[in-house]
This record gives structure tokens, C-alpha cells and sequence, in this order.
């Protein structure tokens, strides 16, 4: 098969100014940051993008804005277009295919949860017909939505129903799952990786191209680990990753999206504090995941 997603693909900040509203001049020095650092594909409105925060005027104001700085560069949009509304689901896909994504992907509701594997197809048959000529892909993250399937049987029945089914953002650490999603049909459908501290062993049971919010900020440690992987340097691949996952255990300890966010700001791209319920880092706090960062050698 041609994969659409191949490499990193950074799930984007959303910019907010101090007072919490949308801050929409933030996207061009978030974009301009991600070339930078060789990454050519934005996955935004998504979990890093807080799109549970957001109202659908705001992520389709967010949509529009992204398009706009990204026509005439390198860069790709996918839009994440899930809700626990599916009409403003279905808004949302329409307007990402008009603004002409490389493709939309969608979360489960996560209140009123589907029970089984076919309410999770008709939810998402629902989702992307509304953009017919737009690739999607369903994004799976029990971690955060409650809703774990099992995903072989979800892609055997909805690649019968979703003409334009095109694989998985795959944040669950079930690589048995994961391996036989990538095999099935021929490999039919593309399986992208989600969960970045454990990138190196998705590698090795074929992963190809991995969705995350730590490519915005340290991009880098992950071009190292798939160069390394190539050349079959599996010491150098595995020293990496380990700095991944250090990263992670630092930016976790005072909660990872405040710190995320923070960090972004100390290489010069201000994407403000989350909203609520989300929380924001004190000022000891700041200082203190500055200084390990700092310590650690990765700011």
C-alpha cells in the first residue's frame, strides 16, 4: 500500500493568550518551528490541542488558520474531527475536506460510549461521510476515552462500511493488536503509532509513520531513533529512546500538559497555559522543570 503518514507527525498545541481565549496568531510560529525541525505533517485540534476545551467555532476557526499558514509550504494538515456530538463531528469533517486535508481522524464518544464493536462502526461510518473524498482514521486512546475494543475486529468490520477508511492513530501499548492491524488484508491499512516513549519497539513490529505531542518539542530525539533503526544501530536507537522517556518522566511529574506547553515557550514558541480542567505550573514549578531541563540537556 502507499502510506499517507509516513515519519513524525506532531499533534499540535493549541495557542491560548493570558486570558484563555483562542490565541490564532500562534499557529504561523508553531508551524514555522515544526519545518524547522523536519517535520511536515500537523496533526492539530486533537488531545495535545485540548479539543474537548474548545467550542466548534473555535476548532473550525483553529482548521481555517492552519490552512492558511500552511498553503504554499511543506507542511500537511490532518484534523482531528472527534466529538461527543457526531453532527459537529460531521461539521467538522465537511470543513476539513473543503479546506482540503490530507485527511481527518476522529475519537470515540466518550460519555454516551459505544458498547461493542459495530456502535463504533456506525459512529464513525457517520463521522466520515460527511468528508467522502477525505482519507480517515480512527483514533484509539482507552487511556483517555474509556472505550478499549479490540481493534483487528473494529477494522475487519468498518473496512466494509467506510469507503474511506484508512487506518488507525494507535495510542495503546497492545503491539499484539497493533502487529495484526498492520498485517491485515495485505497490510491494507495504515497503523500510525501514538504513543512516543514507546517508539523504538513499535519500529520493530513495522510502524512506519507515529503521531505525538512530543515531536513539537523534541523532534529531534525521534529523527535519531528511526535513523538509527534504519542502519540497524540498535545502541544508539535504544540510548535515544531512553531520552524520550526521561523527557516524559520530567515533564509528567508536574503534569504533562501544563509542562508540554511550558516548554514550547522556552524554545521560543508561546502557546500559552491549557485551559481548565486542565491545570498551569506555578511559578516555583516553572522554574523547577526549567531547571531540569536544563540539567538534562534538553533546552
Amino acid at each position: 500500500m502507499t502510506h499517507l503518514l509516513n515519519g513524525l507527525v506532531a499533534a499540535t498545541h493549541t495557542p491560548f493568550k493570558k486570558d484563555g481565549s483562542l490565541n490564532l496568531d500562534g499557529v504561523e510560529k508553531i508551524a514555522a518551528h515544526l519545518l524547522a525541525n523536519k517535520v511536515e505533517i500537523a496533526f492539530i485540534g486533537g488531545s495535545t490541542g485540548e479539543s474537548h476545551s474548545l467550542n466548534v467555532d473555535e476548532r473550525m476557526k483553529l482548521s481555517k488558520r492552519w490552512f492558511e499558514i500552511a498553503k504554499g509550504t511543506r507542511l500537511k494538515v490532518v484534523v482531528h474531527v472527534g466529538s461527543n456530538c457526531l453532527e459537529d463531528a460531521r461539521a467538522l469533517s465537511r470543513q476539513g475536506q473543503e479546506l482540503g486535508a490530507l485527511a481527518i481522524s476522529a475519537l470515540t464518544p466518550s460519555y454516551f460510549k459505544p458498547r461493542n464493536v459495530d456502535a463504533l462502526v456506525d459512529c464513525c461510518s457517520f463521522i466520515a461521510s460527511a468528508a467522502p473524498q477525505t482519507p480517515f482514521y480512527y483514533y484509539d486512546i482507552p487511556t483517555m476515552t474509556g472505550v478499549n475494543l479490540p481493534m483487528p475486529e473494529f477494522l475487519e468490520r468498518a473496512g466494509k462500511s467506510i469507503p474511506n477508511l484508512k487506518g488507525l492513530k494507535f495510542t495503546n501499548v497492545d503491539f499484539m493488536s497493533f502487529q495484526l492491524c498492520g498485517q491485515m488484508e495485505g497490510g491494507r491499512f495504515e497503523i500510525l503509532w501514538g504513543v512516543d516513549e514507546m517508539l523504538l519497539p513499535a519500529l520493530s513490529v513495522g510502524a512506519h509513520g507515529a503521531v505525538g505531542s512530543t515531536y513539537n518539542f523534541a523532534a529531534p530525539i525521534y529523527h535519531r531513533i528511526m535513523d538509527a533503526f534504519k542502519k540497524f544501530d540498535f545502541e544508539t536507537a535504544r540510548k535515544e529512546q531512553l531520552r524520550s522517556i526521561r523527557l516524559v518522566n520530567i515533564l509528567v511529574k508536574r503534569g504533562y500538559m501544563a509542562s508540554a506547553k511550558a516548554m514550547m515557550g522556552m524554545l521560543g514558541v508561546d502557546v500559552g497555559s491549557p485551559r481548565l480542567p486542565n491545570g498551569s505550573l506555578k511559578q516555583d514549578e516553572f522554574a523547577s522543570l526549567k531547571s531540569d531541563l536544563e540539567k538534562e540537556g534538553y533546552i
